[in-house]
């Protein structure tokens, strides 16, 4: 079993996780704006209890996105300067994927669309069938009516509060957020596929490409809702 470090900041929680042999810990708490000033330290103690220095880890896993843009930020460069320091290659994981990986692990489902909320009307998805073969869509950045969900799919994420029945129907919906456990259930296969990069290779995915919206655009969003039937 590979020695990993992994964690994700792309929502407004925070997942860390450290693997060691059979011993797995982890931490969750509050992400957002709090991640950049406290992700480090809790590395750091988390290294500790497992008995691990950063220079033995095999690989660092981390969230690349889509998500929130400071989140995103914040887990690539954290990781891009613990790879520089301690020669530690780096392996960037699709969050999409890591709510797919977590709703089978929780809920024994294989066949995941993986929303999450991407604010300003809209949510990121892909899909994912996790059986023996492992396929996947490519990430997109869709209003919620425009999700396709497959006949015996689930949806997964955590875009069920903001948009509700805006999203298709599925077979089930799980809230389910993309976790540091659940990225070190995903790295052995992709460390066996040669997945790992080196730490100025390592780039977050955003898919939007703009952070807000305009002023004209929040009005029309404003005038469409009033006059909807």
């Amino acid at each position: 079993m590979p020695k990993l470090l992994a964690f994700d900041t792309s929502t407004e929680a925070l997942s860390i996780a450290v693997r060691h042999g059979d011993t797995l810990l982890e931490h969750s708490g509050i992400g957002g704006a709090q991640s950049s000033s406290t992700l480090i330290p809790l590395i750091q103690q988390l290294l500790v209890e497992a008995g691990l220095t950063l220079v033995e880890l095999d690989a660092i896993a981390f969230g690349r996105g889509p998500g929130s843009f400071t989140g995103l930020r914040t887990a690539c460069s954290v990781a891009q300067g613990l790879g520089f320091g301690a020669g530690v290659r780096l392996l960037p994981i699709d969050t999409l994927h890591a709510v797919a990986e977590e709703a089978r692990h929780r809920f024994g489902i294989e066949r995941v669309v993986a929303v999450l909320d991407a604010r300003m009307e809209q949510v990121y998805t892909a899909c994912y069938d996790l059986g023996l073969e492992v396929t996947a869509s490519e990430a997109e950045l869709l209003a919620p009516e425009a999700v396709v969900v497959p006949a015996g799919w689930a949806l997964a994420g955590n875009a069920f509060g903001a948009y509700g029945e805006r999203l298709p129907r599925a077979t089930a919906r799980h809230e389910v957020l993309p976790t540091a456990a659940a990225l070190l259930r995903l790295a052995p296969a992709l460390l066996a596929a040669g997945r790992t990069v080196a730490p100025a290779d390592a780039w977050p995915l955003y898919v939007r490409d703009k952070v807000a919206q305009t002023t004209e655009e929040r009005a029309a969003i404003k005038a469409a809702a009033t006059h909807s039937p």
